[in-house]
Protein backbone atom coordinates (compact mmCIF):
# COMPACT_ATOMS: atom_id res chain seq x y z
CA UNK A 1 0.00 0.00 0.00
CA UNK A 2 1.42 3.16 -1.01
CA UNK A 3 0.51 6.08 1.01
CA UNK A 4 0.58 9.87 0.16
CA UNK A 5 0.47 11.68 2.99
CA UNK A 6 2.48 11.19 5.97
CA UNK A 7 0.64 8.35 8.56
CA UNK A 8 3.07 8.04 11.06
CA UNK A 9 4.03 10.67 13.81
CA UNK A 10 7.30 9.48 15.10
CA UNK A 11 8.46 11.12 18.47
CA UNK A 12 12.23 11.23 18.68
CA UNK A 13 15.43 12.25 19.73
CA UNK A 14 19.37 11.53 17.94
CA UNK A 15 20.05 8.02 19.81
CA UNK A 16 20.54 4.61 18.53
CA UNK A 17 16.98 3.77 19.51
CA UNK A 18 15.38 6.93 17.96
CA UNK A 19 17.21 6.24 14.91
CA UNK A 20 16.36 2.87 14.27
CA UNK A 21 13.14 4.04 13.47
CA UNK A 22 13.74 6.92 11.36
CA UNK A 23 15.90 4.31 9.22
CA UNK A 24 13.33 2.05 9.20
CA UNK A 25 10.46 4.26 8.26
CA UNK A 26 13.04 5.78 4.82
CA UNK A 27 13.88 1.74 4.15
CA UNK A 28 10.06 1.45 4.44
CA UNK A 29 8.88 4.08 2.30
CA UNK A 30 6.44 5.27 4.87
CA UNK A 31 6.20 9.37 4.64
CA UNK A 32 5.92 10.65 8.48
CA UNK A 33 6.50 13.76 10.63
CA UNK A 34 9.13 14.29 13.37
CA UNK A 35 8.59 15.69 16.68
CA UNK A 36 12.20 15.94 18.37
CA UNK A 37 12.18 15.71 21.90
CA UNK A 38 14.17 17.56 24.03
CA UNK A 39 16.15 14.49 26.49
CA UNK A 40 18.12 17.52 27.81
CA UNK A 41 14.99 18.76 29.14
CA UNK A 42 13.19 16.16 30.07
CA UNK A 43 10.21 16.47 27.71
CA UNK A 44 10.15 12.83 27.79
CA UNK A 45 8.94 12.78 31.51
CA UNK A 46 6.47 15.47 30.64
CA UNK A 47 2.84 14.34 31.76
CA UNK A 48 1.64 14.65 27.60
CA UNK A 49 4.49 12.36 26.92
CA UNK A 50 3.83 10.16 29.95
CA UNK A 51 0.22 9.35 28.46
CA UNK A 52 2.17 8.10 25.26
CA UNK A 53 4.92 6.09 26.79
CA UNK A 54 4.35 5.39 30.51
CA UNK A 55 8.11 4.71 30.78
CA UNK A 56 9.21 7.81 29.52
CA UNK A 57 11.40 6.77 26.94
CA UNK A 58 11.79 7.85 23.08
CA UNK A 59 11.29 6.38 20.70
CA UNK A 60 7.14 6.63 20.16
CA UNK A 61 5.07 6.24 16.78
CA UNK A 62 1.67 7.44 16.38
CA UNK A 63 -0.11 5.54 13.33
CA UNK A 64 -2.63 8.16 12.24
CA UNK A 65 -3.61 5.48 10.09
CA UNK A 66 -4.39 3.28 12.65
CA UNK A 67 -7.12 4.73 14.84
CA UNK A 68 -3.97 7.27 15.97
CA UNK A 69 -2.01 3.94 17.91
CA UNK A 70 0.86 5.08 20.36
CA UNK A 71 3.65 2.32 19.86
CA UNK A 72 6.55 2.48 22.29
CA UNK A 73 9.85 0.70 22.62
CA UNK A 74 11.87 0.19 19.21
CA UNK A 75 11.60 -3.24 19.11
CA UNK A 76 7.79 -3.57 18.81
CA UNK A 77 8.02 -0.68 16.37
CA UNK A 78 10.28 -1.68 13.65
CA UNK A 79 8.22 -5.44 13.89
CA UNK A 80 5.06 -2.91 13.51
CA UNK A 81 6.37 -0.99 10.79
CA UNK A 82 7.63 -4.13 8.69
CA UNK A 83 4.50 -5.54 8.87
CA UNK A 84 2.60 -2.77 8.28
CA UNK A 85 4.25 -2.68 4.97
CA UNK A 86 5.39 -6.52 4.43
CA UNK A 87 9.16 -5.69 4.30
CA UNK A 88 12.01 -6.63 6.11
CA UNK A 89 10.27 -9.25 8.11
CA UNK A 90 9.29 -12.33 6.77
CA UNK A 91 5.84 -12.57 7.63
CA UNK A 92 6.21 -16.37 9.09
CA UNK A 93 8.33 -19.60 9.37
CA UNK A 94 12.51 -20.05 10.04
CA UNK A 95 13.00 -16.90 8.15
CA UNK A 96 11.08 -14.64 10.37
CA UNK A 97 12.43 -16.24 13.63
CA UNK A 98 16.06 -15.35 12.41
CA UNK A 99 15.31 -11.88 11.83
CA UNK A 100 13.73 -12.20 15.49
CA UNK A 101 16.40 -14.03 17.01
CA UNK A 102 19.01 -11.10 15.57
CA UNK A 103 16.60 -8.46 16.69
CA UNK A 104 16.27 -9.49 19.95
CA UNK A 105 19.96 -9.80 20.22
CA UNK A 106 20.05 -5.92 19.91
CA UNK A 107 17.62 -5.28 22.03
CA UNK A 108 19.00 -7.36 24.95
CA UNK A 109 22.73 -7.90 24.64
CA UNK A 110 24.03 -4.73 22.12
CA UNK A 111 21.73 -1.75 23.10
CA UNK A 112 22.31 -2.39 26.75
CA UNK A 113 25.87 -3.35 27.05
CA UNK A 114 26.47 -0.46 24.75
CA UNK A 115 24.13 2.08 26.71
CA UNK A 116 26.09 0.80 29.90
CA UNK A 117 29.18 1.25 28.46
CA UNK A 118 28.15 5.04 27.56
CA UNK A 119 27.03 5.59 30.72
CA UNK A 120 30.41 5.11 33.00
CA UNK A 121 32.70 6.35 29.91
CA UNK A 122 30.88 9.57 29.64
CA UNK A 123 28.43 10.53 32.34
CA UNK A 124 29.14 8.96 35.40
CA UNK A 125 30.45 11.89 37.74
CA UNK A 126 32.88 9.00 38.93
CA UNK A 127 35.02 7.12 36.82
CA UNK A 128 34.93 3.78 37.64
CA UNK A 129 37.49 1.52 36.15
CA UNK A 130 35.88 -1.66 36.91
CA UNK A 131 32.61 -0.45 35.18
CA UNK A 132 33.82 1.23 32.46
CA UNK A 133 35.95 -2.22 31.40
CA UNK A 134 33.10 -4.32 32.11
CA UNK A 135 30.75 -3.04 29.56
CA UNK A 136 33.22 -2.13 26.83
CA UNK A 137 34.36 -5.61 27.16
CA UNK A 138 31.08 -6.91 27.12
CA UNK A 139 30.38 -4.95 23.96
CA UNK A 140 33.53 -6.07 22.29
CA UNK A 141 32.63 -9.59 23.04
CA UNK A 142 29.13 -8.73 21.61
CA UNK A 143 30.85 -7.41 18.42
CA UNK A 144 32.72 -10.88 18.16
CA UNK A 145 29.40 -12.62 17.98
CA UNK A 146 28.25 -10.53 15.22
CA UNK A 147 31.52 -10.51 13.63
CA UNK A 148 31.57 -14.67 12.93
CA UNK A 149 27.69 -14.31 11.93
CA UNK A 150 28.56 -11.90 9.45
CA UNK A 151 31.51 -14.19 7.93
CA UNK A 152 29.06 -16.48 7.02
CA UNK A 153 26.32 -14.44 5.55
CA UNK A 154 25.96 -10.99 4.08
CA UNK A 155 23.29 -9.71 6.32
CA UNK A 156 22.08 -10.72 9.90
CA UNK A 157 18.80 -12.64 8.52
CA UNK A 158 20.69 -13.47 5.16
CA UNK A 159 18.72 -10.73 3.68
CA UNK A 160 18.60 -7.66 5.07
CA UNK A 161 15.94 -6.80 7.73
CA UNK A 162 14.86 -4.75 10.61
CA UNK A 163 17.68 -6.86 12.44
CA UNK A 164 20.58 -5.24 10.27
CA UNK A 165 18.90 -1.74 10.92
CA UNK A 166 18.76 -2.33 15.06
CA UNK A 167 21.95 -3.38 15.41
CA UNK A 168 23.87 -1.18 13.06
CA UNK A 169 22.19 2.21 14.67
CA UNK A 170 23.95 0.70 18.08
CA UNK A 171 27.48 -0.43 16.49
CA UNK A 172 28.06 2.14 14.25
CA UNK A 173 28.68 4.93 17.12
CA UNK A 174 31.06 2.22 18.77
CA UNK A 175 33.83 5.19 19.25
CA UNK A 176 31.51 6.90 21.63
CA UNK A 177 31.52 4.11 23.72
CA UNK A 178 34.95 3.88 23.70
CA UNK A 179 35.66 0.65 21.51
CA UNK A 180 36.90 -0.45 18.30
CA UNK A 181 36.06 -2.80 15.55
CA UNK A 182 40.21 -3.85 15.17
CA UNK A 183 40.38 -6.97 13.34
CA UNK A 184 36.83 -7.33 12.91
CA UNK A 185 36.58 -7.16 9.18
CA UNK A 186 33.15 -8.22 8.65
CA UNK A 187 31.53 -6.41 11.04
CA UNK A 188 33.50 -3.19 9.55
CA UNK A 189 32.38 -5.00 5.76
CA UNK A 190 28.47 -4.92 6.81
CA UNK A 191 28.60 -1.44 8.60
CA UNK A 192 29.81 -0.10 5.45
CA UNK A 193 27.26 -1.30 3.68
CA UNK A 194 24.30 -0.59 5.25
CA UNK A 195 25.99 3.07 5.55
CA UNK A 196 25.70 3.26 1.77
CA UNK A 197 22.17 2.51 1.42
CA UNK A 198 20.77 5.85 0.43
CA UNK A 199 17.88 5.07 2.97
CA UNK A 200 20.39 4.30 6.08
CA UNK A 201 21.76 7.66 5.38
CA UNK A 202 19.16 9.64 5.55
CA UNK A 203 17.30 8.19 8.73
CA UNK A 204 20.49 7.81 10.63
CA UNK A 205 20.86 11.66 10.83
CA UNK A 206 17.07 12.01 11.97
CA UNK A 207 16.67 14.01 13.94
CA UNK A 208 19.93 16.04 13.14
CA UNK A 209 22.65 17.10 16.19
CA UNK A 210 23.45 20.66 16.02
CA UNK A 211 26.92 19.05 14.55
CA UNK A 212 25.45 16.96 11.90
CA UNK A 213 22.53 20.10 11.10
CA UNK A 214 25.19 21.83 8.76
CA UNK A 215 25.73 18.64 6.68
CA UNK A 216 22.67 17.49 6.35
CA UNK A 217 20.57 18.61 2.89
CA UNK A 218 17.91 16.54 2.83
CA UNK A 219 15.46 14.74 5.59
CA UNK A 220 13.99 12.53 2.55
CA UNK A 221 10.61 12.22 3.09
CA UNK A 222 10.35 13.31 6.70
CA UNK A 223 8.46 16.40 7.94
CA UNK A 224 9.93 18.08 10.56
CA UNK A 225 7.50 19.88 12.99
Amino acid sequence: MAYRVPVIELLTSPTPNGRKVSVALEELELPYTVRPIDLGKSEQKEPWFLALNPNGRIPVIIDHDADDLALFESGAILVYLAEKTGRLLPAAGKERAVVMQWLMFQMGGVGPMMGQANVFTRYAPEKIPFAIERYQRESRRLFTVLETRLGQVEYLAGEYSIADIANWCWVKTYAWSGLDIDGLPNLQRWLDAIGNRPAAARGVVIPANPEEAASVASVGRTLLV
